[in-house]
């Protein structure tokens, strides 16, 4: 199927926000339930007695519990997921109390204070990280857990020396939850839809500004505030690139005045109830050229070739191998290239599973399963050398194929406010 097809069932709802009596919409205790169970499963099936979890999206999984995003490169949340235990957490003094309030399926004595030290804003000579393995270990030991290893996502140096020094074994938890992560649920599924039905509306409000004389920054502006009137709970980052900046893709926006005739793609990475959506559309401005309409017409084809392979079963190389070769669109090699003809996992993190790419995939191939979501992003430059087309859809691997999210027109090159 490609982006036009009509389909057969139902379409995936992108329910309202608010909680009814009249409709079935999120079931967020059936949510919570299912992202712990396959936490457990995937710990269950390693040799791990526990997971120790820093990964600000692995913590939101198993424990059910978010705090602001500027907190989250800090390194000092962190979580315990042992075999046979009820999840701790370890966070913000104040934080803490308040999971104690309002997240009563987290035991009130499992949402403790906790502090690291800040990346090393606090030096590891206080203790800090010392004091905190010796209640972890502690805790193992009287779970009977402390000779088998213990699996960590991602962890500071400092406490990683920590905790061999007092004799546990830390090995790679990262893989396991990803695989964990991989399949959604019905419930992650409507909450993606829900995320993607917010972007649809802030592209209209785009096109309706997209005018000579606004800024990439301005555009980036309008999109963060209607994002977060509709509820988004994180716009991490938008990026907006016009005119002699489409090529080469600099990933991010400028202050850059767009001018009539340009070529214009953006990119929404926002989250609502945690879940992501990476989005691109590209316009041009008033007026469009044979260049930028010949580049999109290849990205568009080299996008419904890839959505239309989609289904359980497959490899990622069969869908990377739709694409282009990166010399065939003028990069040395796939490294350079990497991220433009591309597919990612979406979720609670940006760049889940599976990661589908010339560089990674043909070699090293995942196979598609039914609950999968990702995005697919095409690119393609245009022959003045400096205009290009950027697409990108979101997509649900369903028993019979790629059911899509992403619903803003992109089939041809819209043009805004044509002249």
């Amino acid at each position: 199927m490609n982006a036009t097809t009509p389909q057969t069932t139902r379409p995936i709802p992108a329910y309202g926000h608010s909680a009814v009596d009249y409709e079935q919409r999120v079931d967020y205790e059936r949510l919570r339930a299912y992202r712990l169970d396959r936490a457990r499963a995937a710990l269950e099936s390693s040799e791990c007695g526990a997971f120790l979890l820093f990964d600000f999206y692995n913590i939101r999984y198993t424990t059910q519990t978010w705090i602001g995003g500027a907190l989250g490169d800090k390194m000092t949340r962190y979580a315990l997921l042992a075999r046979g235990e009820e999840p701790v957490l370890w966070d913000f003094g104040s934080a803490a109390r308040h999971h104690q309030i309002y997240a009563p399926w987290l035991r009130p004595e499992n949402s403790r204070a906790g502090m690291l030290g800040m990346r090393g804003a606090i030096s590891p000579d206080v203790g800090l990280m010392r004091s905190a393995v010796t209640e972890i270990k502690g805790m193992l030991v009287d779970a009977g857990l402390a000779d088998l290893p213990v699996g960590v996502d991602i962890v500071e140096p400092p406490f990683l020396f920590e905790m061999q020094r007092q004799g546990l074994k830390v090995v790679d938890a990262q893989q396991l939850m990803l695989d964990a992560r991989q399949i959604k649920s019905i419930d992650e599924i409507a909450l993606l839809s829900m995320a993607a039905a917010m972007v649809d509306g802030v592209y209209q409000d785009i096109v309706e500004a997209l005018k000579p004389g606004v800024r990439e920054n301005e555009i980036v502006a309008l999109a963060n505030k209607r994002l977060y009137e509709m509820g988004s709970d994180q716009v991490e980052a938008i990026n907006a690139v016009s005119g002699e900046r489409c090529n080469p893709h600099p990933h991010n926006f400028s202050d850059r005045i767009i001018r009539p005739g340009d070529q214009a793609f953006f990119d929404i990475i926002q989250s609502y109830n945690g879940y992501r959506t990476c989005y691109y559309r590209t316009f041009a401005v008033g007026s469009s050229t044979d260049s930028q309409r010949d580049a999109y017409t290849k990205a568009r084809e080299w996008m419904d070739a890839a959505i239309a392979i989609v289904k359980p079963g497959i490899g990622t190389d069969q869908v990377a191998q739709v694409w282009p070769a990166a010399t065939e669109f003028g990069f040395a090699n796939e490294m350079a290239a990497f991220g433009l003809q591309f597919g990612h996992g979406l979720g609670l993190g940006l760049h889940e599973r599976p990661i589908i790419s010339r560089l990674n995939s043909l070699e090293s191939p995942v196979e598609i399963q039914e609950g999968m979501v990702f995005a697919l992003e095409t690119y393609c430059p245009a022959s003045d050398g400096f205009s290009a087309a950027r697409i990108e859809e979101e997509v649900v691997v369903t028993a019979d194929g790629a059911a899509v999210l992403t619903k803003f027109p992109a089939q041809d090159l819209f043009v805004a406010n044509r002249y």
